[in-house]
C-alpha cells in the first residue's frame, strides 16, 4: 500500500433530510495530515479513484451502514470511466452500488462532455446514484446540468449564505428547486450553521442539508444530529427534532436519496431510468382527499421521505434476522432481498419476536429461513405521492397498517423504505396548507396553482389554453338577490367547471374571487368545459343569469409565462363582455382575429329559455298576463357598473380589487 495513505484520514459528515429530520446519508471528507493529496488527485485521475475506494473501504470499518457520498473529479469520470478501484471497493465492503452516491466536483471547463455523460450513464446502469456538488459556485454549464439530469444538485455553501437577507439568492436557490424537480432530483445545501440559515434553506425548497448545526465532519459517523424544532412557516413538513445516524443503524442498505421520475417532457438523460409504480400527470383541482378531480392521487411525493431500508439475502436465517432486530431498537423491520436487490418477503419487527418468543418459538424458526415469518412486500416505484403509499397500506391487512412500505426503482430494486408516521404527518401539514390556498366558498385552488402549472407546461414546451370566465351582472345579481343566492350561484358555477375538469386530466380550474375563474385545459379540451358553463341555464333569485368566458390558445413557444397570457385575455374578456347572452371569444396569442364561438351582438333580440334568475338591467317582456314578466339581463347596461361589481362584491365571494385586466394575483 502506497505510503502516503499511512498520512491520510477520512471524516464523515451527515446528510440530513430536511423533511424527516433524519440522516439520509454519510458524506466521506479525505483529510491528509500532511501534504496535498487532494491536488494530487485533481492531477492525477487514477489518485482519485484510490482515495474514494479508500473512503469506502475506510467505512467498512466504522459500524456504519448508511448510504455513503463520494467525491470524483469530473475529470476523473470522463477518463476512467470504469471507475475499477472504486466499483471493487464497493463489492469488498459488502455494499450494493445504490447505497453509494459519486459526488461529481469541478472544475468542468477541459472535461469532454460526451464522455462524462457516458460515464454517468455506466455508473447508473450499475445502480449508482450521481451527485452534481458545488453548484452556484463552480464552472459546470448549465447545459452540461440539463443533460447529466443529477440525482441530487448541491449547492455550495457560499450561496446559501444570508439567503433570508439577500433576496437574489433565495430566488436563486427557488430556481433550482424547479429545476431539480422537472429533472426528477433533490436539492441539497451546504453550509447550514444556524437554525436561522436552516430556515431559509427550507423556505427556499431545500431538501436535504449539512452543516455544522447538524453535526460537524468527525473521524466517527456522528450517533446523533440535531434538527430545530421550529419550523419555518412556509416549510410543507416538518422536521422531527432529531435522528439517529449509522453507527446504530446497522444493515442499512438503501439509496441515499430518492429522486422523482423525470416530467414527461424530458428526454433521456445519462443512464437514468424513469422509475416504476408512479402515476401519471395529475388533472384538475385538488377535492377533499387529496385527489385531483382527474381521479390521479396528489400531494407529497414519497422521494422526501424515504429512509435508509434494513436488508438481509432472501436466505438469512431466523437467528439473523433476530440479532438484526435485537441490537437495533430502531429499525422497525427487516427486508429480505434477492441478488439483485428486488425486495422478496418483509419482516416486521413485532410479529417476528412474538413468533419466536412464543413457547418453543426458537428452537422451531432460529435456524430456519427467516422467509417463512415474512411477509410479501408492499412497494411503491420512486416517483409515487404520499397519497399512494396511503393507498397501498389502506389495501393491505389491518395487521400490517404500521409496516413500513418500500420504495423500489425501475428494475424493482429496494432503494429505502417510508415510515407511516412521516406521511401521516406530511399530508396532514399538506391539508392544513391545501386549504388555506382554497377558497372557502367552492373549495377549488385559487389563481396561484392555476399560474404555476401554466409556467410549468410553457417551460416544457406545451401549447396551452388560459380561460377566464366570469358572471354578467354579478353585482345586480347581489343587490337583486341577496348575497345568499349570489354564493350559491358562484358555488353552482364551481362544481360545474370541477365536474367539467373530473373528465380530463389535463384540465385546471382555480377561483380567483368573486366571480371570476380560470382554467387552463389542452387546446383540444376547451369545447367540453365551455359546454359545461355556457350551454346550461343558470339563475339567481328566479331570474336568469348569463356567463362570459374568454379564451387564449398559446402555441407552444408564443409566450414565455402566465403573465402574457393575461395580457392577452383582457381584450378577450372585454370583447365578450360586449354580446348579448352567454358568450364565448377566442383567439390565438398574436393574432388579431378574434373567433366568436358564443353570443350575439349587443341589440339582437332572441327568447329566454330556461329557467328564470335574477342579475343585471331589467328588460320587460310582452304577452305575459298583467303585462309583466321575469326580468332578462342584457350585458350593455351592466358593463356601465362592471367596476362597482368589482368593488362591492358581497358575501364569501367579494373581491378587494376591481377593474383588473390581467389574470390577478394569487389569492
Amino acid at each position: 500500500m502506497p505510503a502516503w495513505t499511512d498520512q491520510l484520514r477520512f471524516a464523515y459528515q451527515p446528510v440530513v433530510n430536511l423533511t424527516t429530520g433524519s440522516v439520509a446519508a454519510l458524506e466521506i471528507l479525505a483529510r491528509p495530515e500532511r501534504g496535498d493529496v487532494l491536488a494530487q488527485a485533481h492531477r492525477s485521475p487514477a489518485l482519485d479513484v484510490e482515495l474514494a475506494a479508500l473512503g469506502i473501504r475506510h467505512a467498512a470499518h466504522r459500524e456504519t451502514l448508511l448510504p455513503l457520498q463520494v467525491n470524483l473529479f469530473a475529470a476523473t469520470a470522463a477518463e476512467f470511466p470504469e471507475l475499477s478501484a472504486l466499483r471493487a471497493a464497493v463489492s469488498a465492503a459488502g455494499r450494493r452500488p445504490c447505497e453509494v452516491t459519486v459526488d461529481l466536483t469541478g472544475p468542468y471547463t477541459h472535461v469532454p462532455a460526451g464522455a462524462l455523460l457516458e460515464a454517468v450513464a455506466g455508473l447508473r446502469a450499475d445502480g449508482f446514484r450521481i451527485c452534481a456538488d458545488g453548484v452556484g459556485d463552480g464552472d459546470i454549464p448549465l447545459r452540461l446540468l440539463g443533460d447529466l439530469a443529477p440525482d441530487i444538485i448541491k449547492l455550495d455553501a457560499s450561496l446559501c449564505t444570508d439567503l433570508d437577507v439577500r433576496p437574489g439568492r433565495a430566488a436563486v436557490v427557488r430556481m433550482v428547486r424547479q429545476l431539480c424537480d422537472e429533472l426528477g432530483g433533490l436539492l441539497a445545501v451546504e453550509g447550514v450553521e444556524t437554525e436561522r440559515s436552516y430556515a431559509a434553506v427550507r423556505r427556499a425548497g431545500a431538501q436535504l442539508g449539512q452543516g455544522h448545526l447538524f453535526a460537524p465532519p468527525a473521524r466517527r459517523p456522528a450517533a446523533e444530529v440535531f434538527v430545530p424544532a421550529q419550523i419555518p412557516p412556509a416549510a410543507p413538513v416538518p422536521p422531527a427534532p432529531s435522528a439517529s445516524a449509522a453507527s446504530t443503524a446497522s444493515s442499512v442498505s438503501a439509496a441515499p436519496f430518492v429522486s422523482p421520475a423525470p416530467s414527461k417532457s424530458a428526454g433521456p438523460v445519462a443512464g437514468r431510468e424513469p422509475a416504476g409504480g408512479g402515476t401519471s400527470e395529475a388533472g384538475g383541482g385538488l377535492e377533499a382527499g387529496g385527489v385531483a378531480a382527474g381521479g390521479v392521487a396528489a400531494g407529497p411525493p414519497v422521494a422526501q421521505f424515504v429512509q435508509p431500508a434494513a436488508l438481509l439475502p432472501v436466505t438469512a436465517s431466523a437467528e439473523e434476522v433476530r440479532s438484526r432486530l435485537t441490537g437495533l431498537p430502531d429499525v422497525s423491520g427487516v427486508l429480505l432481498v434477492d441478488a439483485d436487490g428486488v425486495p422478496v418477503r418483509a419482516v416486521d419487527r413485532n410479529r417476528f419476536l412474538l413468533s419466536l418468543s412464543g413457547r418453543y418459538g426458537h428452537a422451531l424458526y432460529a435456524d430456519r429461513p427467516a422467509l417463512r415469518l415474512g411477509d410479501r412486500p408492499r412497494t411503491v416505484g420512486a416517483d409515487a405521492t404520499a397519497w399512494e403509499v396511503l393507498d397501498v397500506i389502506a389495501d393491505g391487512d389491518r395487521d400490517r397498517t404500521g409496516d413500513d412500505v418500500a420504495v423500489v426503482d425501475g428494475r424493482g430494486r429496494c432503494i429505502g423504505v417510508v415510515h407511516l408516521a412521516d406521511i401521516l404527518r406530511a399530508l396532514a401539514e399538506s391539508r392544513v396548507e391545501e386549504a388555506a390556498r382554497l377558497n372557502p366558498l367552492t373549495r377549488l385552488p385559487g389563481s396561484d396553482a392555476v399560474n404555476a402549472e401554466v409556467d410549468r407546461r410553457l417551460a416544457q414546451g406545451r401549447a396551452v389554453a388560459v380561460s377566464w370566465l366570469d358572471v354578467d351582472g354579478f353585482k345586480q345579481v347581489n343587490d337583486g338577490a341577496g348575497f345568499a343566492a349570489g354564493d350559491e350561484l358562484i358555488r353552482s358555477v364551481g362544481a360545474a367547471l370541477a365536474r367539467a375538469a373530473s373528465g380530463d386530466a389535463a384540465c385546471r380550474v382555480g377561483h380567483i374571487g368573486g366571480d371570476d375563474f380560470l382554467v387552463l385545459t389542452d387546446p383540444d379540451g376547451l369545447d367540453a368545459v365551455a359546454a359545461a358553463v355556457l350551454d346550461v341555464p343558470w339563475s339567481a333569485g328566479g331570474r336568469p343569469v348569463t356567463l362570459s368566458l374568454a379564451t387564449v390558445v398559446c402555441p407552444a413557444g408564443t409566450v414565455t409565462g402566465h403573465a402574457e397570457a393575461a395580457a392577452a385575455l383582457a381584450p378577450l374578456k372585454k370583447a365578450a363582455k360586449g354580446l348579448s347572452g352567454a358568450s364565448w371569444v377566442l383567439s390565438r396569442h398574436g393574432s388579431a382575429h378574434q373567433e366568436v364561438r358564443r353570443g350575439r351582438p349587443t341589440g339582437t333580440t332572441t327568447s329566454t329559455t330556461g329557467p328564470a334568475s335574477a342579475g343585471s338591467t331589467y328588460q320587460p317582456a310582452s304577452g305575459y298576463p298583467g303585462g309583466r314578466a321575469p326580468m332578462a339581463y342584457t350585458k350593455e347596461p351592466h358593463r356601465r357598473e362592471e367596476q362597482g361589481r368589482k368593488e362591492h362584491g358581497h358575501g364569501e365571494h367579494g373581491r378587494e380589487e376591481h377593474g383588473r385586466e390581467e389574470l390577478p394575483a394569487p389569492h
